[in-house]
């Protein structure tokens, strides 16, 4: 991905893939990803945001659960008083 980047001019990414012995859409989807990160491109998220996605995701995930629990705990004791 650096060596893409650093060359001036640029080579062809199928070129550089065959010598580097991997798929040219990986390194394709690789050097986005760099460009992203770097801020020069804005049609995908950075590495950072993606992370971050992940993460809140996760912990929606989890609060809904705990939410879940405490509806059927609720309607339990909810039962229990009549």
């Amino acid at each position: 991905m650096r060596l893409y980047l650093d060359s001036d001019p640029r080579p062809v990414i199928r070129q550089l893939a065959m010598q580097l012995g991997i798929h040219p859409e990986a390194l394709r989807n690789w050097i986005r990803q760099a460009e992203a990160d770097a801020g020069h491109r804005s049609d995908r998220a950075t590495t950072a945001e993606t992370e971050e996605l992940r993460r809140l995701r996760k912990e929606n995930a989890e609060l809904k659960r705990a939410n879940e629990i405490l509806k059927a705990a609720s309607a339990f004791f909810a039962s229990e008083l009549d």
